[in-house]
């Protein structure tokens, strides 16, 4: 039964003494940010009460779970204590609001957080702690990630399980859930940090790793998150880039740390699990804009296809057609020495067929695109796919491989007629909203730069799984 509004108040001496026993509770402070950062009590966590946090954070927390709301004045937090009431949580708020408070305070924004980037460059030294449910955690993850559900996190023997020793970082999909399990861990004496963006932000962080050093130098751009890959391909001073990603910046920087010039852009396909970066790097830095003229876009660019030659600086690169994991994939052989084969063939399988509906035919031009086109060329000829799966070991920190290695891998000595009754039969969990992505990649839809870490947030699922 819902409590009524005065049995829920607490005043700020009984709050005083909940804290000063260390009682379990959570502490939301619902006031703006601002005002939240210039004072505010100490142990409180700053909260938005919103419709997202109505459906993702309140149905996560336990019912016995004493939440106390703080706003001022009173007003909002006595009447979202009644909300939250009604739902069966144990909650109540300051009555007489902030301004009745004469205990300790303290200033800034809520909790330490860590940034995605620095989170990167010290994965083997944290403990990484997943809140979300167990549903969600099984769709992707960071690998060597702990779960614990949020609701899970008040229960004394659930804290057992987190180390001591280590530096916990709390995650879920934008940070709002992690940083209250951050909240009710300091309660318990377990320091940790929020990883900032949540798993969103995790998805947007770029690592280069250098590959090729000779007078044709590649740098691979991982998307470490999310298991994309891009390459920029330099000679003489210019730099083409392929596939490249979001934050499109990342190569500028990148460029000019190493001192080489963007001066081509391309892409091996309408991508359907990234958001393409192409047109905007191109647009930033002045570069030629290269797409498939297989592939219909809605937007101007140099439309290349089979068998076409452009050069840049000292190097040469050369345009196969290949179709099967979209119709209008493109490969590009460098130097007759590097291949760039965006989703037809990984280091560790092959593109899957099916993401555009047409399963069966798009399976015969993947075998035909393999046998006849990329596994012909030199078996020293290195590959270099634009992704990796999760299970991939790099080499160098890297992910390539070569035509030598590819004609190894699974389903690549059988008939065509098995091939394609094989890989058509497989059934794979598609690309998170995939179906947005090709439409904003074509050109159909406006790009709304915000929303991208919200769009890519997953896994890529562009291979076939042959395991």
């Amino acid at each position: 039964m819902t409590q009524n509004n005065q049995n829920l108040g607490i005043t700020a001496n009984e709050l005083n003494e909940d804290l000063a026993q260390q009682k379990p509770l959570l502490l939301f402070d619902l006031r703006l940010q601002s005002d939240f950062e210039k004072s505010h009590i100490d142990g409180s966590v700053h909260a938005v009460c919103d419709a997202q946090s109505k459906e993702k954070i309140m149905t996560k927390i336990p019912k016995n779970t004493k939440i106390v709301l703080i706003s001022d004045p009173e007003d909002f937090s006595k009447e979202t204590a009644s909300m939250m009431s009604s739902l069966g949580l144990d909650s109540h708020y300051l009555t007489g609001g902030f301004s009745s408070w004469a205990g300790k305070t303290t200033t800034g924004p809520t909790g330490k957080t860590i940034s995605p980037d620095n989170l990167a460059k010290q994965l083997d030294d944290v403990f990484l702690l997943d809140v979300r449910n167990t549903d969600e955690f099984s769709e992707f993850q960071i690998p060597g990630s702990k779960n614990i559900p949020l609701g899970e996190l008040f229960d004394a023997k659930t804290l057992s399980q987190i180390p001591k020793d280590k530096q916990v970082v709390t995650i879920c999909p934008h940070g709002n859930r992690a940083m209250v399990a951050s909240f009710a861990l300091e309660r318990a004496g377990i320091a940790s940090q929020t990883l900032e963006g949540g798993l969103a932000g995790w998805n947007q962080v770029l690592k280069p790793v250098s590959i090729v050093n000779d007078a044709t130098k590649i740098i691979q751009v991982q998307k470490v998150g999310k298991g994309c890959l891009s390459h920029i391909v330099a000679s003489d001073g210019k730099a083409m880039v392929i596939d490249p990603l979001y934050p499109f910046e990342k190569y500028i920087d990148i460029a000019k740390e190493r001192g080489f010039k963007i001066t081509k852009v391309f892409d091996t396909h309408q991508h359907a699990d990234h958001v393409s970066a192409a047109r905007d790097l191109a647009k930033s830095t002045g570069a030629e804009l290269y797409l498939s003229k297989y592939e219909g876009y809605d937007y101007d660019a140099n439309f290349i296809g089979d068998a076409d030659k452009i050069s840049f600086g000292a190097a040469n690169l050369r345009v196969i057609h290949t179709p099967g994991h979209t119709p209008g994939s493109l490969s590009f052989v460098v130097d007759e020495k590097y291949v760039f084969t965006g989703d037809i063939l990984f280091v560790e399988s092959i593109g899957r067929p099916d993401l555009r509906d047409n399963a069966e035919e798009f399976t015969e031009d993947l075998y035909n695109t393999l046998h006849e086109k990329l596994l012909k060329l030199s078996d020293n000829t290195m590959v270099f796919p634009t992704h990796h799966g999760e299970d991939v070991k790099s080499e160098n920190d890297a992910f390539y491989s070569t035509i030598q290695q590819s004609k190894k891998l699974p389903w690549l000595d059988i008939s065509k007629q098995e091939f394609v009754r094989k890989v058509v039969a497989i059934t794979r969990p598609r690309p998170m909203n995939y179906r947005k992505i090709i439409t904003v990649n074509k050109g159909e839809l406006e790009l709304v730069h915000s929303e991208i870490p919200d769009l890519e947030i997953g896994p890529n699922r562009c291979a076939v799984d042959a395991s």
